[in-house]
């Protein structure tokens, strides 16, 4: 008998301090909860409410501010994606001896130009159309490989030129196309 009131006591003891810790395991947990919840609502916004906010509605808040984030990053996207696509404009045609490709950058201007030998006039026109629509040029080259010449104009537009002025210039580049 006394041999199984021993075990008795060891299998409480056993029990009581498994109880001790799966309730240290518990708070332990509650206690890392509770940290990161004050770390997640550290990196939200502060807005003037002066009381403190139930976890909760801390959660809510950092949900509906991580949707806001993400619609603001798709709108960003769709942004960049509209101006990288218009700011870059080709022209090529195969049966045209001049290509042209303009790229716009902020408010400087590329103008890539790709003509034959014979039509090498179309370089100093579109120097005379930057003039005319008040676009410093920068920089001009050119290559000649065989029977063709490739042209490149850096242009810088003035802070007081509109999208205008890049589309004018676009649209009287375009003529040259023949």
């Amino acid at each position: 008998m006394l041999i199984i009131s021993k075990i008795m006591i060891s299998n409480s003891a056993k029990s009581s301090s498994t109880k001790r810790d799966r309730k240290t395991v518990e708070k332990e947990r509650r206690n890392t909860l509770k940290i990161l919840y004050s770390e997640l609502n550290s990196l939200l916004p502060r807005n003037d409410a002066s009381s403190p906010k139930a976890i909760p509605d801390q959660i809510d808040d950092a949900t509906n501010f991580i949707k806001q984030l993400q619609t603001n990053i798709e709108n960003l996207k769709q942004t960049k994606d509209r101006r990288v696509s218009s700011s870059r404009t080709s022209y090529y045609s195969k049966n045209s001896p001049v290509q042209i490709e303009v790229r716009v950058n902020g408010s400087a201007l590329v103008v890539t130009l790709v003509t034959g030998l014979e039509c090498q006039f179309v370089f100093t026109e579109a120097i005379r159309i930057f003039h005319e629509e008040n676009a410093e040029v920068v920089n001009a080259n050119y290559c000649v490989t065989g029977n063709i010449v490739l042209h490149t104009i850096h242009a810088q537009i003035g802070e007081a030129a509109t999208t205008d002025t890049v589309a004018r210039i676009t649209e009287r580049l375009k003529k040259f196309e023949l």
